[in-house]
């Protein structure tokens, strides 16, 4: 069996953990998916503008191997791990993906759409239009999911972090509250607050605060297991000082680390 891919997906998440686990917690994160010419894609496109929604088959370019079981980030009662079938991890036999993403308009062999999960560069193998009256089913049973542990937390941002995220979004393509945003508004009780497998995640039970890194940079938040609420504190660099003094800039990100260093001292 050969497959080729149609086009390539092209977004704002670039690391795996810049994805968020479901694509519409992704809203106002447009990306595109721009399609191979010569194979006369701009045919198969015809009638597609008019569906809101689309299915998107796509390869998990950057998973090797596979696992039988996975430790959901919100896990069922009782329960550490489930069945690969039964779930949406990526790490699978066939490394293939299904993701419905919002449609906001075709333009040639570009399709520009949102809600999306995708990394950017991840390969498109096909596209299909969701259709509510045949893939729709509310009703439906949903096994062990039913039975997760966790509620949706409110995030919130103080007036220093919005200031300093805002400066930092203004100089570049980082956006640290939207990040956070994906990242801890669900909690895992079933050891620590929050989800223990994230490994960018420290958290510190005793005074109810906790790190989270996004890239060099590094969000700082507080947070009430009661009242299922996140306040994100503040932003610091993740690089230490002699690590700014060197010349050495693998992510090539030093130049407004030291200007935001200087400034928020």
């Amino acid at each position: 069996m050969e497959i080729t891919p149609i086009g390539t997906f092209y977004g704002d998440a670039v690391y795996k953990y810049d994805a968020p686990r479901q694509g519409r917690l992704f809203a106002g994160h447009p990306g595109r998916i721009v399609l191979n010419p010569g194979r006369n894609f701009e045919m198969a496109l015809r009638d597609l503008e008019g569906f809101e929604r689309i299915w998107v088959i796509f390869q998990f370019h950057e998973n090797g191997g596979w696992r039988p079981t996975t430790r959901p980030p919100v896990p069922p009662k009782g329960k550490d791990r489930v069945g690969t079938f039964a779930s949406r991890s990526p790490y699978r036999p066939n490394p293939i993906g299904l993701s419905c993403v919002r449609l906001l308009k075709v333009d040639g062999l570009t399709l520009y759409v949102d809600e999306s999960d995708l990394l950017n560069g991840t390969p498109v193998l096909d596209i299909k239009p969701y259709i509510p009256m045949a893939d729709a089913f509310p009703d439906a049973k949903a096994g062990w999911v039913e039975e997760q542990v966790g509620d949706l937390w409110a995030v919130e941002m103080s007036e220093k972090f919005a200031e300093q995220n805002r400066w930092i979004a203004e100089r570049s393509s980082f956006d640290l509250e939207s990040f956070a945003q994906v990242q801890l508004s669900r909690g895992n009780f079933s050891k620590d607050v929050f989800d223990s497998s994230r490994r960018r995640l420290t958290i510190g039970e005793n005074s109810k605060t906790g790190v989270l890194a996004y890239r060099t940079f590094r969000i700082h938040f507080s947070y009430d297991d009661v009242a299922c609420k996140v306040v994100l504190e503040s932003i610091t660099s993740g690089y230490t000082p002699e690590e700014l003094h060197s010349p050495e800039d693998k992510y090539g990100d030093k130049k407004i680390h030291k200007e935001f260093v200087d400034l928020y001292k």
